[in-house]
């Protein structure tokens, strides 16, 4: 079967085996210790750590929230993420990497082939038009650096950071397992062909799509997680990988960094995540990006507050909310539902997130975007009549020109941004 027919084949699918299947092996397990935010066991930078200034800003960035510090950089290790995020996502390192060898061959460079082409109609049919969109509809949010939560999320950091790129951190959550980085140089060369085949035939589903399916992240992360999708991620999105670490969520709502996946996940009863500094093409200030495997219903919440502990440690959020499964919609899920109401600056949802009469319009200045009918199918029990009414009822709505969510067909999808009335933006003169 050829790659154009398998875009075909699987454009209504969400396979994730790439992701599973790539990652055998691990690489650049020795955390670095050196954030904010409780982070454990600080080590001091050797000879060959560069050392970033997180407390350097660009022209126009105010970051109220950010946590400042000086980070170390490890070069060697963070030039082995980086380029490892690159391969994964089929673009060409540098000459005198240790994985330029493995891009010499016809199955590396085929898949590098199909991923530009993908990617390149994914950023024109809709990344692009939300980078647009959001320069123009979250003018004011984007202008400072706020943390950006964003729950439901599983690995997806590409919508968080295309609507949000001047976030300072970005806390995901979701079920799936942290995992592993595959170490590339260790898989066999005879296996490499099959395995960048997999990446292809399961890319070709996921850039057709705004959201990842939870039934088919269930399996296809189950055991080897979330890290390889976030590194294709942020390759995607031109950041560089300064450093990983695996750790977990302590009682006191601290972050302990282990060294390495397997220590982390020795740790019983605590929240595991992942930390990943990296630094946008062309900036000078790193940014750091938070998964967090958590269940969130008010049972599992109820055992771990730390969760809830931690978020509070970013004041004034932006929470992104997208294909959540209208969990919030249920009463089992109104703890999460009420940190957010309760903690953020802003909200940005699609009809997945909570339904629109917990949001008061005493509280909040509401604006709604698109169009809105009914949920698809599998929801359909999630029908909002008082936001149908609202629709029907405003003829100011803005469309969008790209879709989003469940509905990802254009002219289906709707938002609703709201913004808290304690405090709005200040613009910049």
């Amino acid at each position: 079967m050829n790659r154009k027919h398998l875009m075909y084949v699987l454009s209504a699918t969400m396979t994730l085996q790439f992701f599973v299947s790539a990652c055998g092996n691990q690489v650049g397990e020795n955390a670095n210790p050196n954030q904010p935010n409780g982070t454990q066991n600080s080590q001091q930078p050797s000879s060959s750590t560069t050392v970033i200034n997180a407390n350097q800003k660009s022209d126009g960035e105010n970051s109220k929230n950010a946590v400042v510090t000086d980070i170390p950089v490890d070069k060697a290790k963070a030039e082995k993420f980086t380029d490892t995020a690159k391969f994964l996502a089929g673009i060409k390192v540098d000459a005198g990497s240790t994985l330029a060898s493995l891009q010499k061959s016809k199955a590396w460079n085929d898949h590098a082939y199909y991923f530009d082409s993908s990617w390149q109609r994914l950023d024109a049919q809709q990344l692009s038009k939300i980078r647009n969109w959001s320069s123009n509809e979250l003018k004011s949010l984007n202008q400072s650096s706020d943390p950006i939560f964003y729950p439901f999320s599983g690995p997806d950091f590409l919508y968080a950071y295309s609507f949000f790129p001047k976030g300072s951190d970005y806390v995901l959550a979701g079920l799936e397992p942290v995992g592993d980085i595959p170490d590339l140089e260790k898989i066999p060369p005879e296996k490499m062909d099959r395995k960048l085949q997999e990446i292809t035939t399961s890319l070709n589903a996921i850039l057709q799509l705004s959201f990842f399916r939870t039934n088919d992240m269930k399996v296809d992360l189950a055991e080897k997680g979330v890290l390889p999708v976030l590194f294709v991620f942020l390759a995607r999105t031109n950041n560089k990988i300064l450093d990983v670490e695996y750790i977990t969520l302590q009682k006191d709502a601290t972050v302990q960094a282990f060294e390495n996946a397997q220590k982390a996940r020795e740790a019983k009863n605590l929240i595991p995540g992942v930390k990943i500094s990296f630094l946008p093409q062309g900036e000078s200030n790193p940014r750091t990006l938070y998964y967090f495997s958590v269940d969130l219903s008010n049972g599992a919440l109820q055992k771990t507050p730390e969760f809830n502990t931690f978020v509070k440690q970013f004041p004034e959020p932006t929470t992104y909310l997208k294909a959540a499964s209208y969990l919030m919609h249920r009463e089992d899920f109104s703890n999460i539902r009420d940190l957010i109401l309760a903690e953020s600056s802003s909200l940005l949802q699609d009809d997945s997130g909570m339904p629109v009469k917990y949001v008061d319009s005493s509280k909040w200045n509401l604006k709604f975007y698109g169009n809105y009918t009914q949920p698809i199918d599998l929801f359909s029990t999630r029908y909002q009549g008082d936001l149908r009414d609202i629709y029907k009822s405003d003829s100011s709505i803005k469309p969008l020109d790209f879709g989003i969510g469940y509905k990802f067909q254009v002219n289906e999808s709707n938002l609703m941004l709201a913004t808290s009335k304690k405090e709005q933006p200040a613009p910049k003169p």
